[in-house]
């Protein structure tokens, strides 16, 4: 076994990849950049090197620093993570050569499957079921236009090796193919160094699953059953499960067998996942297609832990050893019900816009301790797989993850509430994140009831996100909240003023809106009252606080909350902003006698922006679709932006002329930059 390991990435991961090194008894060395000096994965290794400047391309993607701070810490191996150099059959083959193994599978395997247009060639012949679509190189925009009018819309234009849900388009018309098809070269040569490009039928109903294969250097090689990874946006998966609730065990077994058949064809060790596309539309299950195989661990492979009590990490680093693989198929099974999800920094209030900057405060739930070996256990736990820092700073320079966010239970139900429970307790303050958006997700009935696609977002928030619906109960509950909030700060208003205020919670009677419905609360020495009706909550607050947990009862009589919730707390001019279960409420609170008196009051307009581009994110204006004094029409693309190494395309919105031009091509801009003016 390795006395010593280096791990070739940051954040989640590298802590990652180092807890489970620690447990194994072997050291670890860390490599960071300028911008990861403070991150906790530095922290956490047993030594760390530095290997230059902020951008991955100056520091993290530079192979010949890797090796030389193997070199020089005396690391005999190398875990690549995911991203980065995980997949370069360059670095593999460079590690080689200087005598460092790498954690991971064969240079040829990593050639064949990296390869989208080889790797459905190689499919093909291993007998694995293939997408129809068109495999070879497409020369430019007029091909690519023929092509997919060959094959027949909708069509996929992906990047040949492409990943992570860069450099991809979905075309429904000719006009998507010209209007994509450059964004998708720039997206592949940027973030890959490679503007190859194919396209392929885009299959209806589509559900995303992938097949997760481990295996030997002696030949042996086991699938560790399905995932369910359906819903996406923008193609990055959001929510991945294990098992699939649309998988059965006959299906499961067939993909599972050409998954093996394929990684066999390429003498595959190590771990691996062999993504599927499958036909929801087809109930036998067995319209399932190769998409393509990444070489490399997976953002969601703990799911898959947490099912089959198998460790991926420590058997990479086993298999990389040369030792066999201690199961067999037979041995695989499926306890339980796994969720995992992706906490980005990103707005989904302002259409996901990436969110950069520090973490004036970050506390995640607390992860249970499991007593049992994962995927044997029997009770329900959360676990956190987190690379950041309260007081540390989301960069632009890197992928926007804060954290994975992973349940496990006896059933898909129970994993999901506790999802629900688990983002509740989160706090997270100085940037936007998208934990709003999960904890709706995972209360959606179209997701309880596993009817899912790669088309669940779009479908489900066509007009974007605003937010989880309002349940009754709940809003009665926030409503009496408020009143709580209210009434503690004018006590508190009082005793600053040296008035004289009751030493307990003092009686208060209030007005609150929250959304377009009105509430009249009323609190006395031992009930609240909301309309008229007993409200029982259980709540400890101290003003100024900007977190509360609260448990709410039925009638005021149960001894068991019907529903726990954590309540993120902002003070407004008039009231509270109110953050719980999927969405932000405006709880604005007045004292009941004055409430009436609103009416009177002027409303603030706000300024007319329609007339300019303004940069929603921080990002690199990588083109200008217009010249100055061209008239324009609504949806035609006037700027592309590229943020997170993801390229965004601002389009107009009305009928105008570009009046002046304020950015040129290059340009780094700050968010709300203005690009252009119109008229």
């Amino acid at each position: 076994m390795f006395r010593k390991i280096l791990i070739a990435n940051r954040g989640e991961i590298a802590c990652r990849v180092i807890r489970t090194a620690r447990r194994m008894g072997i050291a670890t060395v860390a490599v960071y950049s300028d911008a990861d000096a403070r991150a906790p994965f530095v922290q956490l290794a047993d030594e760390a090197v530095h290997i230059g400047p902020s951008p991955a391309a100056e520091s993290y993607l530079v192979a010949d620093k890797i090796i030389a701070a193997c070199k020089q810490t005396g690391a005999q191996a190398v875990h690549p993570g995911y991203g980065f150099l995980s997949e370069r059959t360059s670095f593999a083959e460079a590690l080689a050569a200087e005598g460092i193994e790498f954690i991971g599978p064969p240079v040829n395997a990593i050639a064949a499957m990296g390869d989208k247009i080889e790797s459905k060639k190689l499919a093909r012949e291993a007998g694995v079921n293939v997408v129809p679509g068109f495999v070879g190189e497409i020369e430019d925009t007029e091909h690519a236009v023929r092509i997919s009018a060959e094959i027949g819309y909708p069509v996929m234009m992906k990047a040949s090796a492409g990943g992570g849900g860069k450099g991809m388009r979905l075309a429904y018309s000719e006009q998507d193919v010209r209007e994509g098809f450059e964004s998708v070269k720039r997206e592949g040569l940027n973030s890959f160094g490679d503007d190859r490009v194919f396209i392929e039928k885009f299959i209806l109903n589509p559900r995303h699953i992938e097949i997760q294969v481990l295996g030997d250097k002696h030949g042996t090689i086991v699938y560790l059953n399905e995932r369910e990874c359906s819903i996406q946006r923008r193609h990055q998966k959001v929510v991945e499960e294990a098992p699939s609730p649309f998988v059965t065990p006959a299906m499961r077994k067939a993909m599972g067998e050409q998954c093996v058949a394929l990684a066999r064809a390429v003498g595959y060790y190590s771990a691996g996942t062999v993504e599927l596309i499958v036909s929801g539309a087809d109930p036998s299950g067995e319209s399932f297609y190769f998409l393509e195989m990444n070489t490399r661990l997976q953002v969601e492979h703990p799911v898959t832990e947490a099912i089959t009590g198998i460790d991926l990490v420590e058997q990479m680093i086993r298999v990389a050893a040369g030792e066999k693989l201690a199961f067999t198929q037979d041995d695989i099974g499926i306890n339980g019900w796994s969720i995992e999800n992706r906490v980005y920094a990103e707005d989904p209030y302002r259409g996901f816009l990436p969110s950069t900057g520090r973490l004036v405060r970050y506390q995640p739930p607390e992860a249970e301790a499991q007593q049992e070996p994962l995927g044997e256990g029997e009770h329900p736990y959360i676990r956190i797989d987190d690379g950041v820092t309260e007081g540390g700073e989301v960069s632009m320079f890197y992928d926007p993850m804060i954290a994975k966010l992973i349940t496990w239970a006896p059933a898909r139900d129970e994993a999901a509430d506790l999802q629900v429970e688990a983002l509740d307790a989160f706090r997270i303050e100085g940037l936007g994140h998208n934990v709003d958006f999960l904890s709706a997700i995972m209360q959606h009935p179209r997701f309880r009831s596993g009817e899912l696609t790669t088309g669940f977002i779009a479908e489900e928030y066509p007009e974007g996100f605003a937010g989880a619906a309002a349940d009754p109960m709940l809003m009665r509950a926030l409503a009496a909240v408020a009143g709580v909030l209210a009434t503690a700060d004018a006590d508190r208003a009082l005793r600053i003023d040296g008035q004289l205020g009751s030493p307990g919670l003092p009686t208060g009677d209030w007005s609150v809106r929250i959304g377009d419905q009105d509430h009249a609360v009323s609190l006395e020495e031992e009930a609240i009252t909301v309309d008229d009706e007993p409200v029982a909550i259980e709540m400890e607050y101290a003003p100024g606080q900007s977190f509360v947990e609260v448990a709410l009862f039925e009638d005021g009589e149960a001894d068991d909350p019907i529903a726990r919730f954590g309540i993120q707390i902002e003070r407004r001019r008039t009231g509270f902003r109110l953050t719980t279960r999927g969405a932000k409420h405006e709880a604005r609170v007045l004292p009941a006698r004055i409430a009436h008196l609103t009416q009177h009051m002027l409303e603030k307009t706000p300024p007319d922006l329609s007339k300019l581009l303004i940069c929603p994110m921080p990002g690199l204006l990588v083109k200008l679709h217009v010249a100055e004094g061209e008239a324009v029409e609504p949806g035609q693309p006037l700027a592309t932006v590229e943020a997170m190494k993801m390229e965004n395309i601002l389009r107009a919105e009305k009928s105008a002329t570009v009046a002046r031009i304020n950015a040129a091509e290059g340009a780094s801009l700050a968010v709300d930059e203005v690009i252009l003016e119109l008229d």
